[in-house]
């Protein structure tokens, strides 16, 4: 079994990818059929800014396919999803665009967790609402994950790990129905 995780956002150093491997990792501890954790660089995914006329005259990009193609070699995916006022950030937005033209239900049925963080005191609460709602017209099995706040603060980026005991028990509980799904065992 194949896991894919993404932080939704293109920045270099980003926060939501570390989050959304992290949590990868933390699955593949807890689902033993998970053989192999992969984590996608949005900067690999080079768009141009997506209109109708743009498509009308170029097609879709190539970079879109490749999305929606690595997309497709995951049994599940782990998507942490970055704010920007209050929404997702320009560049996945023209991205997730792009691939709903390559294929509308671009998930393909699969289990997506959907969590966000953010150096704020909402850790992107706000998007994550807007991605839960959303991703499931797009073909995804939604399990929303915790939207941690202050990720600073309560992640050791340095030993890849919560510090806070109370929020390793909130991502364990959000996380309890999808490995239940595949193992009938309790996670935490």
């Amino acid at each position: 079994m194949k896991l894919i995780t993404f932080g939704a956002s293109y920045t270099q150093n980003s926060i939501n990818r570390q989050w959304a491997h992290f949590i990868g990792q933390q699955l593949a501890l807890h689902i033993p059929r998970v053989e192999q954790v992969d984590s996608l660089d949005l900067n690999a995914y080079d768009l141009p800014l997506y209109t109708i006329e743009r498509e009308a005259e170029i097609g879709v990009p190539e970079a879109a396919h490749r999305f929606v193609s690595d997309l497709a070699t995951a049994d599940l995916v782990v998507v942490s999803l970055a704010e920007y006022n209050g929404s997702y950030t320009a560049g996945f937005k023209n991205l997730f665009d792009w691939a709903s033209r390559v294929e509308l239900k671009f998930f393909g049925g699969k289990p997506v967790v959907v969590t966000s963080t953010a150096p704020g005191p909402r850790g992107g609460l706000t998007v994550l609402q807007t991605a839960a709602d959303r991703f499931p017209r797009h073909g995804a099995e939604v399990f929303v994950g915790p939207a941690l706040p202050q990720f600073n603060h309560h992640f050791d980026r340095t030993a890849n790990k919560l510090v806070s005991e109370e929020w390793q028990n909130q991502l364990n509980e959000a996380l309890s129905p999808l490995v239940q799904k595949y193992t009938s065992a309790n996670f935490g």
